[in-house]
């Protein structure tokens, strides 16, 4: 992987966008990204990586919404534009965190989703690959075929972070390789195994312990059937002794099972036959009882033989009187019927009396037919008459109601009109109402159209108030920090005089030190002369300790100085952004300003207020004159009604007057001639009904009587009362019939049955039972014992057998289960690290113990040349304390005094040297994993200040051999000795106003 380009804007510490060409630095192959502390130059490596992954590794979780710029303004985007190539090609990522920015409507701040998008870089130009986080983040791990972790372990090498895995114990070291090797799958495998040898122990437990329980049920049916035998203490009591012990006693309930099954047989044989003896003269005892209830039976029914004699006569009268009674009560009805009719039309026609001429037939005197006629016409006519008068009297009812529609509808016709009267009245004053609140509204809306003005100028008002405040605040912070910093300064300027002079006095002593060790007659370590005539002094001897402790002082001194600059920096650029926000006003202006435009703001926000209420009204009124017309309109419609229906009941009325007049003639009222109207229909109605009745009662009187007389004739008897006196009610000679019926069956059954039992011969004196059935209930007792005791027998021989074999069974699969357990036992202890594994090393352990093996193998290649050939880097697999993981650990081996140390031991100088030298070397194993990808790009950030100037001088060799092969190699470090030594560099500097910029790429002079 190569970079090319990378875009900043908005983000950490540069609010404006910002470009670095990575390719200027291709024919150097090492860069210097310098800048004093806190410029931004870290921020670089954050936003190549929150480009490519989305996220920064310096910050925590939820970090990334820190990532916009606290120099940006509310309208200025944040994002970050990444350009690289691959083996498979040159892709571009353009990347944006979520932030805060102003609303489009409505003001306030609303959220900036998070954005990017992944193109490629083709013939015909740019093209778009993905735009969505999830699609994009699926397309660069294909590309790039690293994560995140192992990129900020290969590429992006942060604050002494490749420190942290030469130092960290081995759990840290663990979880560090794990992620970089993704080796949990491995973890899985063991916890798997783990599983399944539970599983299997459990199982093994479970089985024996059904073994065990069968083994007891079945010991606890031999014991309850007492079928132990002699031998039972024999055996030794293990699960197959038991299984034989339990077997044997099979043996012995299969014997007592053959031997009660013989007793059962004979036991049902006698049964069998005392069974048929009883039932033999049980049998005849009952027949014996038979025979006599049916001599005893005959004898009373031949004694009832006079009473079904008189019985059966009764019952034949009675069936002929049935026949004649229907003829007999017709006739009655008919006779009674006639005279009833009678006495109702001399009745009906007394009361009609009057109604027709004088000369009209009457009772007695002509035909019946012909006066109903009469009288029928006389209703027909007056009927037809009703039928006039009815309209007319409905009309005369109604008359109080037209009076009462007549008078309604004069009110409605006034009310109408004095209802369009005040619409017409109102509709005059509104237009002049909605033109003076509309001119006062207009007014309102003018002088709110300056809200969002004085909106803006109080937001600056405060703005500036407020950067007045801070400015005030740090000046004196500002003054303290400049004389702190130049207090350090002149504390590290000392420091570093004091250094110098004691290396000049540590030379000149140099040669004192070596005459203190001449001896004569040795040759001398320098020429190798044996006489020694004037050995130098030694006067003012300075040691390494010295020298040590003066390096110690010197760089706690400059450490101080940084602290002060850094601190002067940063106060220096929060006085100038604080004055800035003020706009160089006094904290009294800017307060009397933010005081005004307040004040403004508020009565913009009234008349705002004040306009929004008249619109309101002015718009109810509007709505108000549309509905005052409608209203009109209808008014108007209303009136015109009114005035219609009062013209048509008063035509009614007039109408109605004239057909009473006519219907009521020489009557008092229509209704009166309608009353005596219809009681003339209903007397001369009932009159013609009377007399036609009457006459077809006769009729029916005379056809009744001649029928009973000729069915009379063909009966038995002669008289009407003769027959109705035999008469029998249904259930009476139901019952004689029943009766009768009843003595003829009963008599034939019972000669039948006695005929049967006497021709069996059966003895006179009645049989005793009682022998026969003492001897059938003992046979029967027996016989149920030995059922039992064989049903016994049996079941405990089913049930002893059963649960034997099952136990059986269940003992060979355990044996079975015993045996996978053991080899599921062995695996998973020797994948978890234990049993005879005396390292402790698990399965993932032992997979990243090789992987840092190789690690250790690649670093070493370099470190030795680093170290001159004194440390090697070693892998260590010594058991870890407190359950950590073995296999992981690293010792230094040093070559001087032949031992090995822990890594922690090394110097600062050293420990540099050998962190980088295993950066190193996981990187190229990493990559190697990651299917050999190259890269061709490489950051290392800080960690050269505390090197000294041979070490440096050695590091910068390494890196020097790190660019060969067309590799860059960035380096971002502050300290001069590097900028001396790299030619290529990119500056960060920070401007007055407290925000970065990168400087475009230059080469030292």
């Amino acid at each position: 992987m190569q970079l090319h380009r990378l875009e900043i804007e908005g983000f950490g510490p540069f609010r404006e966008r910002q470009s670095i060409d990575f390719d200027a630095f291709a024919d150097d192959g090492i860069f210097l990204i310098a800048g004093r502390t806190g410029a931004g130059k870290s921020s670089i490596l954050d936003a190549v990586c929150f480009g490519l992954y989305g996220g920064v590794p310096r910050y925590e979780k939820g970090g990334e919404k820190r990532l916009r710029s606290d120099h940006c303004e509310p309208d200025d985007i944040t994002e970050v534009v990444v350009e690289f190539s691959t083996v498979a090609g040159r892709y571009r990522v353009t990347r944006s965190p979520e932030y805060q920015r102003p609303a489009k409507r409505g003001g306030g701040l609303t959220k900036q989703a998070a954005a990017v998008s992944l193109e490629e870089l083709t013939d015909a130009g740019w093209v778009g690959i993905a735009a969505r986080a999830v699609d994009v983040a699926n397309e660069l791990n294909e590309i790039l075929q690293l994560t995140q972790e192992q990129f900020l372990q290969v590429i992006l090498l942060a604050q002494n972070r490749f420190a942290d895995f030469l130092l960290a114990d081995s759990r840290e070291r663990q979880a560090l390789l794990r992620r970089l090797f993704g080796t949990e799958r491995f973890a899985d495998y063991q916890a798997r195994f783990d599983e399944r040898r539970r599983e299997a122990e459990n199982a093994l437990g479970g089985s024996r312990a059904t073994v065990d329980a069968r083994l007891d049920e079945a010991e606890r049916i031999v014991g309850d059937a007492e079928l132990w035998g002699d031998d039972a203490d024999a055996l030794p009591d293990t699960t197959d002794a038991r299984i034989e012990r339990l077997r044997r006693a099979i043996a012995r309930a299969d014997y007592r099972v053959e031997q009660l099954g013989t007793e059962r047989a004979a036991a049902e044989k006698a049964l069998a036959s005392t069974d048929a003896a009883l039932t033999a003269l049980t049998e005849q005892r009952r027949a014996q009882s038979d025979r006599d209830r049916a001599r005893s039976a005959l004898a009373a029914l031949e004694a009832q033989t006079d009473q079904i004699a008189d019985a059966t006569t009764r019952r034949d009268r009675a069936r002929a009187a049935d026949a004649l009674r229907t003829l007999i009560t017709a006739a009655a009805r008919a006779s009674a019927a006639r005279t009833a009719a009678a006495q109702a039309e001399e009745s009906a026609v007394t009361a009609a009396a009057g109604l027709i001429h004088a000369d009209a037939p009457r009772p007695g005197t002509g035909p019946d037919r012909t006066r109903a006629a009469a009288y029928r016409e006389l209703a027909t006519e007056r009927t037809r008459e009703c039928g006039a008068w009815d309209q007319a009297a409905q009309l005369e009812a109604g008359a109080a109601r037209r009076a009462a529609e007549l008078k309604a509808a004069q009110v409605a016709v006034s009310t109408a009109s004095d209802a369009l009267s005040a619409l017409d009245a109102e509709r005059a004053t509104l237009p002049a109402q909605i033109a003076e609140l509309t001119a006062e509204r207009d007014l309102a809306r003018r002088d709110g159209d300056r809200l969002d003005n004085v909106t803006q100028s109080v937001a600056l008002a405060e703005k500036q108030h407020a950067g007045a405040l801070d400015a005030e605040r740090l000046s004196s912070a500002v003054a303290a920090a400049a004389s702190a910093e130049s207090d350090a300064s002149d504390a590290h300027t000392r420091a570093q005089a004091e250094l110098a002079l004691l290396r000049r006095r540590r030379l000149d002593g140099y040669a004192g030190e070596l005459a203190t060790a001449l001896v004569d007659g040795e040759p001398c370590a320098v020429c190798g002369s044996t006489a020694h005539p004037a050995p130098a002094a030694h006067a003012d001897p300075v040691s390494a300790d010295d020298i040590e402790a003066a390096e110690i002082a010197r760089d706690a001194a400059a450490a101080v100085e940084r602290a002060a600059s850094r601190t002067l920096a940063e106060r220096t650029a929060e006085l100038a952004a604080a004055v800035e926000r003020s706009g160089g006003l006094s904290v009294a202006d800017a307060s009397g300003q933010l005081t005004q435009a307040i004040a403004a703001r508020e009565a913009a926000e009234a008349a705002v207020s004040r306009a929004r209420q008249l619109s309101v009204s002015v718009e109810e009124l509007q709505r108000g004159l549309v509905d005052l017309e409608q209203r009109r309109a209808a008014a108007s419609d209303a009136l015109a009604a009114s005035r219609t229906e009062l013209s048509l009941i008063e035509q009614r009325i007039t109408d109605a007057d004239a057909a009473i007049a006519q219907a009521r003639g020489e009557h008092d009222t229509v209704a009166a001639r309608l009353v005596e109207a219809r009681e003339q229909i209903a007397l001369a109605t009932a009159a013609a009904e009377a007399i036609e009745t009457h006459a077809d009662a006769a009729g029916r009187e005379r056809g009744a009587s001649a029928e009973l007389h000729e069915a009379l004739d063909a009966s038995v008897f002669d008289e009407v009362t003769e027959a109705e006196h035999a008469m029998l009610s249904a259930a009476e000679l139901a019952a004689l019939d029943e009766r009768i019926t009843a003595y003829a069956v009963d008599v034939k059954k019972e000669r039948a049955l006695l005929l049967d039992l006497e021709m069996r011969m059966l003895p006179e004196e009645p049989i005793d039972l009682a022998p026969a059935e003492q001897a059938a209930q003992h046979a029967r007792d027996a016989w149920q014992g030995a059922v039992d005791a064989d049903s016994h027998a049996r079941s405990v021989q089913k049930g002893l057998t059963a649960t034997v074999d099952s136990a059986a069974r269940a003992h060979e699969a355990s044996a079975e289960q015993a045996a996978e357990f053991e080899v599921l036992r062995g695996l998973a202890d020797a994948l978890a690290g234990r049993s005879g594994n005396t390292h402790k090393m698990n399965l993932e352990t032992f997979v990243l113990a090789a992987e840092l093996e190789e690690i250790v193998s690649a670093a070493n290649l370099r470190l030795h040349d680093m170290s001159d050939g004194r440390y090697q880097l070693r892998h260590s697999d010594a058991l870890a304390a407190r359950g950590a993981a073995s296999g992981l650990g690293i010792v230094v081996f040093d070559a001087f005094t032949g031992q090995t140390r822990p890594a922690k031991s090394l110097s600062g100088g050293e420990t540099f040297l050998s962190s980088l030298a295993l950066a190193l070397g996981l990187a190229e194993v990493v990559t190697a994993r990651a299917g050999g990808i190259r890269l061709d790009t490489l950051f290392i950030d800080e960690g050269f200040g505390s090197l000294d100037a041979d070490t440096l001088e050695t590091a910068m060799r390494t890196l020097d051999e790190l660019r060969q092969g067309g590799r860059t190699v960035g380096v971002i470090s502050h300290v001069e000795a590097m900028q001396e030594q790299i030619p290529a560099q990119l500056s960060v500097r920070t401007v007055p106003d407290g925000h970065s910029v990168i400087d475009a790429p230059r080469r030292a002079s």
